[in-house]
């Protein structure tokens, strides 16, 4: 913050911009967890964000409320299930209404894991097809409408959460670990298609972090043995995601393009 001090002894204070200020985001999945921590933090940057969820809409009020404590909307929640590609092209067009702005950033968060950890023999196609519909083909239809959708020329983002699972293998996640396998490789690939548009692809992969989707079937041992094999000694929180995707949707990270980047305190 800098004062200027003019010959009428007023003094001007000036506040520079916030690095998103007014760009418009949509987050998927944002209800909770890590995305919910990724609305908040690209919100305090100063981005307008909508916050997709699947099915619990008084979590995604909670979300908006909390960044529209101010004067003005800077949030609007929407159902969508980005499964189904006309409600994904829907989230799209409700940002761009909603702020009667194009479409800056995209964090795909939406994920499911099938919280029984079967082994691959007894993973059942259901839980597979299930997987595979809301983690793959849903971040393939949100990539795919933001590669049409989001500005260009400058500031366009796309982020897709994956998983640090991709690198360790642990068994018990095959179809999680897969589904996401795929997503790394879709944003590596759509990195190089996206060239001369300006808009860098990039995915963020979290290890355990302490969410309910984390610990949703886990026994104390499980959970015990994933803080353990981190160096740091605990368990990742969203406070430790959120930054790095805040900083990839900045123009601060705008030579960080086609890349996994692993969060997870050197658990893999």
């Amino acid at each position: 913050m800098a004062a200027i001090s003019s010959s009428s002894s007023t003094t001007v204070t000036l506040t520079p911009p916030l690095a998103l200020q007014d760009r418009v985001a949509i987050v998927t999945g944002a209800s909770r967890g890590i995305g919910r921590a990724i609305a908040l933090h690209l919100a305090s940057l100063g981005a307008k964000v909508v916050i997709n969820y699947a099915s619990n809409s008084a979590q995604a009020d909670a979300v908006a409320a909390q960044i529209n404590s101010g004067s003005s909307v800077r949030a609007v929640t929407l159902q969508a299930d980005i499964s189904d590609p006309e409600q994904v092209k829907h989230i799209f067009d409700a940002a761009e209404s909603a702020f009667n702005s194009p479409i800056h950033i995209l964090v795909n968060s939406a994920g499911v894991l099938d919280s029984k950890y079967p082994s691959l023999a007894t993973t059942t196609i259901e839980d597979f097809d299930l997987t595979f519909s809301v983690n793959a083909r849903g971040a393939f239809l949100c990539c795919k409408e933001a590669a049409k959708r989001i500005k260009q020329g400058g500031g366009g983002r796309i982020i897709c959460l994956t998983t640090s699972l991709v690198a360790s293998l642990k068994p018990g996640y095959m179809a999680y670990t897969a589904s996401k396998a795929a997503v790394e490789a879709m944003v590596k690939i759509l990195a190089k298609e996206l060239k001369g548009t300006g808009i860098t692809a990039n995915a963020v992969a979290p290890g355990p972090v302490a969410t309910e989707m984390f610990y949703a079937g886990k026994t104390d041992e499980a959970v015990k043995k994933a803080v353990d094999e981190c160096p740091l000694g605990r368990l990742g929180e969203t406070g430790d995601v959120a930054p790095v995707v805040g900083f990839l949707a900045t123009d601060a990270g705008q030579w960080v393009n086609g890349q996994i980047i692993r969060v997870n305190g050197g658990y893999v």
